[in-house]
């Protein structure tokens, strides 16, 4: 029989209702309206599968809550950092970072790396509410900021989990983070304030930047139950420090992350008077594939928790820190470290 135009009309409605039972539904989402940390308001497509991480703290919450979402790293993974993530994440590109010091990406940059999302963690500030607000104007990709602190950590990792549509991921990792804070908050409360170490966190080659009191950097030491002597110069962010302000809070726990610096601390003679280091309590942090205090002050900083309380308070806390270390990096980085790595972050522990 011919075919009339009738039949033809048919055929391609069925063909097209057919699609479209065949689509997944999440494309019949419509997109949505949020709120983020800087009370702006902020349209988000219906499907996000490209996240552009601004800063490195970004990269680090974005890949482990949903690892397969993120394009890329604001830095190289350098070869000793490799090994504690899968081949296939260390190897995503190098895009550079559009916040903190040292932004190295623009705005051609994010536009040729076509993310449906630009997403950054940390301090929630006019300044990088003003850089959120000018990027997305410049690009037409949505720009969210999520808060980078401590006490915001778990709401956090809900947040972006629902805004990139792993629910349940982000809120597996954010009950961990709530037990780990809660507990870790608890048996603090119940350690004396006179038996809390007076603690110096040095970064640099040389151990003399630190952070001030409410500084991203170094709230871990607070929490695990240490008192943080460059507190009282005042509130901020990171400053440096002369050596004879060091000498003069006379610290009784040195804790850094540079590895140059807790080669030369503990034999230089200028070091020599500090309590720390007559009393060989300088610690140097682990740091891969992410740094335990900060580089970068992420979600990173849960592993070091724990860590710095068997510091500060070797006998109080006896806790198994080699299951602590696998279960976290599993979590969080997607791969269980062998014996070996363990024994290597764990190397500077005090017994």
């Amino acid at each position: 029989m011919p075919t009339t135009p009738f039949d033809s009309k048919r055929r391609r409605l069925l063909a097209a209702a057919a699609g479209l039972a065949a689509a997944p539904r999440t494309f019949a989402q419509s997109p949505r309206e949020i709120r983020d940390a800087t009370g702006r308001r902020i349209v988000l497509p219906a499907r996000i599968e490209r996240v552009y991480a601004a800063g490195p703290p970004a990269s680090v919450l974005a890949f482990a809550v949903a690892p397969e979402k993120l394009i890329g790293w604001t830095t190289p993974f350098r070869p000793a950092e490799r090994p504690y993530v899968a081949q296939r994440h260390a190897d995503l590109p190098t895009l550079g970072r559009l916040t903190g010091r040292g932004n190295t990406a623009n705005v051609e940059v994010v536009i040729a790396a076509r993310p449906d999302l630009v997403f950054d963690y940390g301090a929630v500030t006019p300044t990088f509410a003003s850089l959120a607000e000018r990027v997305q104007q410049q690009t037409g990709i949505p720009y969210v900021l999520l808060d980078g602190s401590f006490d915001r950590m778990a709401a956090s990792m809900r947040e972006y989990g629902a805004i990139v549509g792993a629910e349940d991921r982000g809120a597996a990792l954010a009950l961990y983070a709530e037990q780990v804070l809660g507990d870790l908050a608890r048996r603090i409360a119940a350690i004396p304030a006179a038996q809390r170490p007076r603690v110096y966190y040095g970064r640099g080659p040389r151990g003399l930047d630190t952070g001030l009191a409410g500084s991203i950097n170094v709230e871990s030491v607070e929490r695990a139950g240490g008192v943080n002597v460059a507190a009282e110069l005042g509130r901020g962010g990171l400053v440096q420090v002369s050596l004879e302000q060091v000498l003069r809070w006379d610290p009784q726990v040195v804790v850094t992350t540079d590895p140059n610096f807790f080669a030369s601390v503990r034999t230089d003679p200028l070091w020599r008077s500090v309590a720390a280091v007559r009393d060989r309590r300088v610690h140097l942090a682990p740091a891969v594939p992410f740094g335990w205090i900060d580089f970068p002050p992420s979600v990173n900083r849960l592993v070091g928790l724990p860590w710095l309380a068997r510091v500060f308070h070797p006998q109080a806390f006896r806790d198994d820190l080699r299951g602590t270390v696998r279960d976290f990096y599993a979590r969080f980085y997607h791969r269980t470290p062998s014996e070996a790595q363990l024994d290597d972050l764990l190397a500077g522990t005090p017994p």
